[in-house]
């Protein structure tokens, strides 16, 4: 496998909060007397897949995890190794359910594996750190540190969505029925899937936090505290802009009532109004004897004078029943 591919990026970490790219002869030659290495690579090449399958010498269950095409949040410990699938979100497809992108991270003391469907920004703000000096200074560190990183992305996505809920709320008075209403199901769907990611996602650092590892060393310990407190938070923001959907969902549903009961309220006046007309020209129309004024010059003009006069008194009847 050629490091020109766009595929793979390899770091080496100089344990001083410094790294380097690396070529991939370096990574066949490497030894962790060096530093710590960190491989990234993308799912969608074969060739990764093949080296993932044959060439890295990990155990058989680490394989198939990271490998594997549909990964939820979850962690796996294997001897002193520890396997996480964690979850980002890609920016350039914030309408689509693919911005959330799985990335799996096999860590051992001295070496970490992640692969990808795509890169994500957080991954390129850790490298960002780790070329200016700043960066994570040891294997704990680095996975902490791309947790945190991911975490930090979510929340600029939450703040989507709370753009995105302010938005449609000032629209409950200006889009049609059908269309905010379909925006709606839609938004509500697309919070309820981030928040389960994000709980899953809760539950991964969580178990972190009580796993054992011997290179895990206490101020990572400390530090996934804080990055689990403010996962939560972002739970809890996105609980809240799920309640302000509800309600804006609720709204328009009862907008829409109130339209149609008006609408169907006119139409049962209508009806009220025309029914004794109706039957007045119905029982005169009849073709038999009787019928009054029907030889009389006067009887259509007394006639329609008639159908005025009770026009006139079921209006009034109506509005004295304040039906009107």
């Amino acid at each position: 496998m050629s490091m020109e591919s766009e595929y793979v990026r390899a770091t080496l970490l100089d344990r001083n909060g410094s790294g380097r790219e690396v070529a991939w002869p370096e990574v066949e030659s490497w030894h962790p007397r060096q530093g710590v290495l960190w491989l990234h690579f993308d799912s969608a090449c074969e060739e990764v897949l093949a080296w993932v399958s044959d060439s890295s010498e990990l155990p058989t269950v680490v394989k198939e995890a990271l490998l594997a095409k549909e990964v939820r949040p979850r962690t796996l410990a294997v001897g002193d190794g520890l396997f996480l699938a964690l979850c980002g979100v890609d920016p350039k497809h914030k309408a689509r359910r693919e911005s959330r992108v799985s990335i799996r991270i096999w860590v051992e003391e001295n070496r970490v594996i992640s692969i990808g469907k795509r890169r994500l920004l957080a991954e390129e703000d850790l490298i960002s750190r780790l070329s200016s000096g700043c960066g994570p200074r040891g294997t704990a560190a680095l996975v902490v540190s791309l947790a945190d990183l991911l975490v930090l992305r979510m929340g600029d996505r939450v703040d989507d969505f709370e753009e995105k809920v302010d938005e449609l709320e000032d629209q409950l008075l200006e889009w049609s029925v059908k269309d905010l209403g379909a925006n709606l199901v839609q938004f509500r769907k697309r919070t309820i899937a981030l928040r389960r990611y994000l709980c899953l996602q809760r539950e991964v650092l969580t178990r972190m936090q009580q796993e054992s590892a011997p290179w895990f060393d206490e101020g990572s310990h400390i530090l996934l505290a804080d990055i689990n407190e403010r996962l939560q938070r972002h739970i809890d923001d996105i609980d809240t802009i799920r309640e302000r959907a509800a309600i804006a969902q609720e709204e328009l549903l009862s907008r829409s009532s109130e339209q149609l009961n008006s609408r169907m309220y006119v139409l049962s006046m209508v009806a009220a109004i025309f029914l004794p007309l109706s039957f007045l020209t119905g029982l005169f129309g009849i073709n038999v004897g009787g019928i009054p004024w029907a030889q009389a010059r006067e009887g259509f003009l007394v006639f329609c004078i008639l159908l005025v006069a009770a026009l006139a008194g079921q209006i009034a009847f109506f509005y004295w029943k304040k039906w009107l």
